[in-house]
């Protein structure tokens, strides 16, 4: 199986590079929009005055230029290597950063903040940017781009482009599993589908706004998070039932509403990238894969640590993360993320044919 996937990927690459052909620096689509949450923010919250950040050491520290730029990671993103598989020289710039401006906006740019959120109020709590106020920043960035390019080169950027969002883990474990207010209010699958009625918006507002090929992430396997397993986790160094048995019945909800909004739009892309799987074969079969730790994090303990407690000063942080699923008790490494995203690769052909 790993052979035939590894002759599958190496097919798709070379028809991408094909259909890159010679123009240099040039993607396989006009931009990448991204929105969401730590998973793919990459920088956006560094200057907001919340406590989640990671613009400081260790972070970054296996990155291009070994500087933290605001990816919780110790290096790149796996929504960054797909940036580089569509055959881009360059990120898309942290909309909130001095970087966003002029003609680098015309190849898409990241809207995504840490602790956000489908839900509004789970941002809130982090004075992080909730998904509702990423939308408006996007269309801020629409006129700024009609400005820079023109109406026509404008609209061919936001109808071709590649639209990324990543949404759900922080409802989930950095809200409704520590607020008893609102674990009481509501059953798994009520929030569920508190959830599932934001994304169905969320999507119809960027349609609305042009977009037409749009890729979100499923629920992660929550119960094998290290920070999750510590708080939740009864002692036990397994992955904890409960909260993978939440994410999976998140993730058929997501799969069934996207696939009544294809139905509704006929000339909408949509895919739910599966990282369920993937990430919890790097949990169960972390040699499989190149792996020797999957339940403790590279950083400090690894079992806790994320954002401000993953510091310089974190005691037992390894030196070297390549062979660590997790950076931090949040967050996969750069060379998990690698993995990850050749999975959307092959997920994700029908957003690129």
């Amino acid at each position: 199986m790993a052979a035939t996937m590894s002759m599958i990927f190496v097919l798709i690459t070379q028809v991408m590079v094909a259909m890159v052909g010679f123009s240099y620096g040039q993607g396989l689509v006009p931009g990448v929009m991204i929105f969401g949450d730590s998973v793919v923010d990459t920088g956006n919250n560094n200057n907001l005055y919340t406590l989640v950040k990671a613009n400081f050491p260790p972070y970054g520290r296996d990155f291009s230029n070994h500087n933290p730029t605001g990816r919780f990671c110790n290096g790149k993103l796996a929504t960054d290597f797909t940036v580089e598989n569509l055959g881009f020289t360059s990120y898309p710039p942290a909309y909130l950063t001095q970087e966003a401006q002029g003609k680098k906006l015309l190849h898409g740019a990241n809207f995504a903040s840490a602790s956000s959120g489908y839900l509004d109020r789970t941002a809130n709590l982090y004075q992080a940017v909730p998904l509702t106020q990423q939308l408006q920043y996007y269309k801020e960035y629409q006129s700024k781009v009609v400005g820079i390019a023109g109406k026509a080169k404008a609209a061919a950027l936001f109808g071709g482009s590649i639209y990324i969002l990543s949404a759900g883990s922080s409802d989930y474990v950095q809200n409704y599993y520590i607020n008893p207010l609102l674990n009481g209010a509501y059953t798994p699958e009520q929030f569920s589908d508190l959830l599932v009625h934001s994304f169905n918006s969320f999507v119809e507002n960027l349609y609305s706004l042009g977009a037409r090929r749009i890729g979100v992430t499923s629920l992660p396997p929550m119960g094998c998070l290290p920070a999750a397993i510590t708080l939740f986790g009864g002692g036990s160094n397994d992955c904890v039932a409960r909260l993978n048995n939440d994410a999976v019945a998140f993730n058929n909800k997501i799969n069934a509403a996207s696939n009544a909004i294809k139905k509704k739009h006929s000339n909408l892309k949509l895919v739910v990238f599966d990282i369920y799987n993937p990430l919890l074969d790097l949990v169960k079969n972390p040699a499989k894969s190149g792996f020797f730790e999957s339940r403790r994090a590279c950083c400090g303990t690894g079992t806790i640590e994320t954002s401000l407690l993953c510091n310089t000063g974190a005691p037992g942080t390894c030196t070297n993360a390549t062979g660590y699923v997790f950076w931090d008790s949040f967050h996969p490494s750069e060379a998990a993320n690698k993995v990850l995203s050749d999975a959307l690769l092959i997920q994700g052909i029908d957003l690129i044919s």
